[in-house]
This record gives structure tokens, sequence and C-alpha cells, in this order.
């Protein structure tokens, strides 16, 4: 009897604690801790993740930068998560960081804070759907040329269509009720861990003798092909790991449907983060030991990893672990969706986003929030024509899912400290470490953001450009122009995170109980 009520208590505190934040519970609180963790791992991906960014590490450092620039860009990366994990904690709601933003800033800048965070993440979340999915049909692309014997080459047409058909089938899924999507999380944590690991395990086994790197190849010869100075190239590859172990604010985002979320969550962002960094390290240790000694020519193929696993694992065997990376790849598409969509839709809640009255609709028979998933995958889809201004084009979606979220993720935490507020930390505290592990995670993010900004090579035209500054620049600032439009703009309107419930009241009613 004792079992049967204790999920019941720890369902009316995590409604107490959602009503004392100002809003009622609307979602159904389906997500148990392991499956929270499993939304932060499954968007993290690993292996599929890798494999999609790749190009980024082979020619500004080769071995060297995807084994230490793994190692750095991941403890630092560390520090996000801490940093992110004590604001989760104390305040668990869907829309976090721009809520936490307002909350910590100080009165005379939190509105316009809280407004380019929430338009910040917004875009963030949806590059990242993005680029997941763009790295997702480059991979079905990648099967269909090993299965043929390499006679087919794809065009950027074809790949879009591809892209397009699994954005489609990502809203579907999304659609679905919150119960069945997080059962789907414990099923893509065990895929992607059985695929790093039988992958770690194999590679070194079966890879010919002639592919096989000696140590001082491997870890310490650096390989630069872009012309940019070696420390420049080595910070350029953090994009690889940087990228890849991102997107964990999905923990944040469906605070509202989990259980225990104000332990749940930063546990899970932490956790993530932490097996990732460490699994994904030995992944490209792997890589480096078994690559081969011609990294030119991987840089040059379509997608350098299946080139290796073409090299020690040949065809057949390749397009069987290939058919694991698309599936894993794919799932994390949907876990992506799936977070950004709620993002929407806490952000329409506050009425900030354009068509917010119909953004904000829960639909009565899933109990999900349709209109946000379906509005997040047509822009997705929308993004994605960027390849067909050229591959560096559409190659900034992975920069600005990474800078646009750390937009996001610098300016609450560091409101906590420069802002007057009473912030109370919750379940999930850094105690005395909580200041310097904020400074080294803020300072870490804007000198990354300021990298991502530069093109591959020193010298470049309109067609090797970085997008980056021009898709997430411009989308900022329209955003703050739509925040100062005279009449119209959200300076005349928007008051920050709009209250569905009287706080106090719920508050005074929890204490009577």
């Amino acid at each position: 009897m004792n079992d049967n009520k204790a999920p019941q208590e720890r369902k009316l505190t995590d409604e107490e604690l959602l009503a004392s934040l100002g809003y009622k519970q609307e979602f159904k609180r389906a997500f148990a801790p392991l499956e929270v963790f499993g939304i932060a791992f499954s968007i993290i991906g690993l292996l599929p993740s890798i494999a999609s960014v790749l190009f980024y590490a082979l020619p500004n450092g080769g071995g060297p930068s995807m084994v230490w620039g793994w190692l750095v860009a991941s403890i630092f990366d560390l520090s996000i998560g801490l940093a992110m994990g004590e604001l989760a904690s104390a305040a668990p709601t869907s829309g976090g960081l721009y809520f936490w933003t307002y909350n910590l800033s100080s009165p005379r800048w939190r509105r316009l804070l809280c407004w380019i965070v929430g338009y910040a993440n917004t875009i963030g979340s949806v590059a990242s759907v993005s680029s997941i999915n763009w790295g997702c049909a480059l991979q079905v692309m990648t099967a269909i040329t090993i299965g043929s014997g390499g006679t087919f080459e794809p065009t950027s047409a074809q790949t879009f269509g591809v892209y397009v058909a699994i954005v489609m089938i990502h809203i579907f899924i999304c659609c679905l009720g919150t119960g069945v999507l997080a059962r789907l999380q414990g099923v893509y944590v065990v895929l992607n861990l059985l695929l790093c690991l039988a992958v770690v395990i194999a590679l070194p086994l079966v890879t010919p003798t002639r592919y096989r790197n000696t140590t001082n190849l491997a870890l310490w010869d650096f390989v630069n092909y872009n012309q940019w100075p070696d420390g420049f190239a080595f910070l350029i590859s953090f994009n690889a790991p940087l990228w890849t172990i991102g997107g964990y604010d999905a923990c944040v985002h469906i605070s509202e449907e989990a259980s225990n979320a104000a332990t749940a969550v930063p546990w899970a962002i932490t956790l993530a983060i932490a097996i990732a960094g460490i699994v994904g390290w030995l992944i490209n240790m792997s890589l480096a030991f078994c690559m081969g000694t011609d990294l030119q020519a991987l840089y040059d193929s379509d997608q350098p990893m299946a080139q290796i696993f073409f090299q020690s694992f040949g065809r057949r065997a390749t397009l069987l672990i290939w058919a694991f990376i698309v599936v894993v790849q794919f799932m994390m598409g949907s876990s992506m969706l799936l977070a950004a969509s709620r993002q929407t839709f806490a952000f329409s809640r506050d009425s900030a986003l354009p068509f917010s009255s119909w953004l904000y609709h829960m639909n009565n028979y899933t109990k999900t929030p349709v209109n946000t998933v379906i509005f997040d995958g047509m822009l997705s889809i929308a993004l994605g024509c960027l390849v067909f201004a050229g591959e560096q084009a559409i190659n900034a979606a992975f920069a600005i899912s990474v800078v646009g979220s750390y937009i996001a993720y610098a300016i609450p935490i560091s409101a906590r400290f420069l802002g007057k507020n009473d912030f109370k930390p919750g379940a999930f505290t850094l105690g005395a470490f909580s200041c310097p592990i904020a400074i080294i995670a803020v300072t870490f993010m804007f000198f990354m953001s300021i990298v991502m900004f530069f093109p591959t090579a020193p010298t470049t035209d309109k067609a090797n450009m970085n997008y980056t500054v021009v898709v997430l620049g411009g989308s900022m600032i329209l955003s703050i122009i739509w925040f100062y439009f005279p009449k119209y703009g959200g300076v005349n309107w928007f008051t920050g995170p709009v209250a569905t419930i009287d706080a106090s009241a719920e508050a005074a009613r929890a204490n009577e109980c």
C-alpha cells in the first residue's frame, strides 16, 4: 500500500512546486528519472553525432583534435551543465531558461533579456532539429552509396527530399501521447550505448594493419588543412564535441512532464554530459588509431566515419553498422523535436511568439502540444533550404544550434550572480563552487560563440562563408526590432512569464495541507 502511495505523493510535490512558480499542471508527468536522462542522452547521440561532425576535427588537427580536443571541450561542457543544473533544480519549468532570466535579472533589463533568451533558445532548438535531421539524411544517402558500390551520387535535392521525409515522420511521432514518448527514451539509451560499445571494442580488433596508426600519429601529429594557425584550428575543432554534447537543456523543457523534476532534471543533465564525455572520448580514441594515415582522403569523402568503417569492416558489415547509426540518429531527431516543441509551447504560453494564440494549445486527445510540434517541424524544414545556398550554408545549422543555445544558457547563469534577486537553491546545489563554475561556464560560452562565427578557412568566398552570423544574427536582430517596434512591439505588452495560476493562493493551500 505504501508503494502505491509513493508516486502520488511525489506527483503532488511536483505540482505544488510548479504552482509556486505560477503555472498549472497541463502535461501528464510520465517521464521517470531514467527517461529524463534518456532524452538528453538520446539527443547527444554520440556515435551518429560524431559521424555527423567529424569534418570539423579531421582538417583541424586530425587525431590530436579528435582525442584531446574532445576531452578539453567535454570538461568545459560539464561546467555549463552543472551551472544549469542548479537553476533547473530551483525552478523546474518548461520555459526554464527564459523563466530563470526574468526572475533573476534586474527589473530594468528583465523583460528584454527574457525576450532575447526565449528567442535564442527557440532558434537554437529548431537549428538543433535541423542539423540532427540533416545529418540523418546524409547518413541515409551514404548507406545507399555504399550499397550501390559507389555508383550512386546523391544530389542536394534528393538529400533534401529525404530530410523533409524524416522531419515529417518526427512530427507524427512527437504528436503521440506523453506516455509513449517517455517509454521510447529507454529504448534510445540502450541502443545508443550498445552501438557505441560495439564500435569501441570491435573497430580496433578488425582494422587491418595498414590502417592502424602509431601512438604518435594518432595522438600527437597535428594535421592542418585549412590554413588557420594551429592553435585556432584546434579551437575550431571544438565544434564537433560541443555540437555532439549539446541539447541537454531538453531535460529542462520536459520538466513539467517529469516526476521528481527538481532532482531528476539536474542529475539527468550532468550525468548525460559526463557519460557522453567519457564514452565519446573512447570512440574518438578508437577512430584515431584505426583511421589510417590518408586523412585528406577521409576529409574529402562524403562521410569520413563511413569510410573508416569501410576500410576496417568491409562493405556488408559497414552497411549493417551504418543502419544502426541511421536509426540512432533518427531517434535523436525525434527527441530533439519533442524538446523544441515544449520550449515553443512555454514561450507561446507567455504570448511572446507570433501566432501564440494558436501555438498555445494542448491537444485534447494526445495531451501534447501538437501545434508547436508542427510549427517547429516546419521551421526546421525551412532552415534546411540553406542546402541550396551551398554545403557550408547548411553546415551553419550545426553552429547556429550551439551559439543560439549558448546565448540562452549564459544569460540566466550570469543573471543569477549579477542581477538583484533572492535565488534559493533547490535539491541540487554546488554550494561554494557555484560562482567559480558559473564564471568558467559563461567565459567559455562567450569565447567559443565568437570562434564559431569564423569561416572554415581564412580566405573565403560566398559559397564557403560561415552563414551562422547571417542566419542567427539576422534572426536575433529581427527579434529585437520586433520587441521595440512602435505600438505593436513586445516592449508595449510583453510582461515576461505569465502565471496561469495564483501562485500565492496555491502556496497557502499547500501549507494548509
